[in-house]
């Protein structure tokens, strides 16, 4: 972004209605990996941006945060699941999740801007590989006040099997399921930087915080919005609100949920996610589940 883009610079510990997360954070940090912040490039639909400097050790670079620069209103970190070398699941003609959630993650990005008093930054903008710890923890940069995994679901060898979910992050997964689930999400990307096996540390050293701060609580609360605005319009599997161990989940100190908007390897589920009007619905009820989350938020 050049001098005259009307966004702003200022510091990551000054972004977002924090409201004393950062200390936190900061003294947290080494339960979570390092993050590796970087570039996010490209506006989209000529939507006011901003550019927030995050400060890691001795380097500094940017991400972007579209919206409005107004550092009172809150933040919202959209992360398109898999990426780069990491495609995710696949579609019975070939197409991969990768693909389909980043094209929702840029829909619900604009949606949510067109609108307006929300500020959003995406953990990717274009088709790269972020390591599942990198993710939770450029939210916690951005002091940002949710966090949105966004996946599409594998079905193995159930090819019709179909429908939404929504996880939160919990020490013990809410079945047997869900704990395949979570241990299969946690293997994805890199070999040991990512696996679960890495998990259990840090899950039992946060427990303690995530409970206190009743960030669990709001998550919960967001998950049950999901599935309200979704009536209707989206097909949910049941029950559609489910928890694991999930790594990407795992912030202490920001209310995190991961939704798998429908099983890619149905055809029929696998071409909704791939049109601009399956992605389009998709992005309405989530950013209407966003909107009524952050305004009961406020209220409380």
């Amino acid at each position: 972004m050049d001098a005259g883009h009307p966004g702003s610079r200022m510091r990551g510990s000054q972004t977002g209605s924090a409201r004393g997360r950062w200390w936190l954070a900061a003294g947290l940090a080494a339960l979570l990996a390092v993050v590796a912040v970087f570039t996010m490039a490209g506006a989209g639909q000529g939507a006011p941006v901003q550019r927030v400097l995050l400060q890691r050790g001795l380097s500094a670079e940017t991400t972007t945060v579209f919206g409005p620069p107004d550092p009172s209103l809150p933040l919202v970190v959209i992360d398109p699941g898999h990426g780069g070398f990491d495609p995710g699941a696949s579609a019975p003609d070939g197409r991969s999740e990768k693909d389909a959630v980043l094209a929702i993650a840029l829909a619900l990005r604009d949606e949510l801007v067109a609108r307006g008093g929300i500020r959003v930054a995406l953990t990717r903008t274009d088709d790269r590989f972020i390591s599942l710890r990198e993710r939770p923890a450029l939210a916690r940069r951005l002091g940002a006040d949710l966090f949105l995994s966004l996946h599409a679901d594998s079905g193995g060898a159930e090819a019709n099997a179909l429908g939404a979910s929504v996880y939160t992050f919990a020490p013990r997964a809410s079945s047997s399921e869900a704990a395949r689930f979570g241990e299969r999400e946690n293997n994805s990307g890199l070999p040991g930087d990512n696996g679960a096996g890495d998990a259990a540390p840090a899950v039992q050293d946060i427990l303690a915080d995530l409970t206190r701060r009743g960030t669990r609580a709001d998550a919960a609360e967001f998950k049950r919005l999901l599935v309200r605005e979704s009536a209707g319009e989206l097909t949910f599997r049941q029950p559609p609100t489910r928890s694991a161990a999930l790594i990407v989940l795992a912030a202490p100190d920001v209310p995190s949920a991961l939704f798998e908007v429908g099983f890619i390897t149905n055809a029929g589920e696998a071409a909704r996610l791939h049109s601009p009007e399956g992605q389009a619905q998709i992005a309405r009820v989530t950013a209407s589940a966003i909107r009524a989350y952050l305004a009961r938020r406020d209220r409380s």
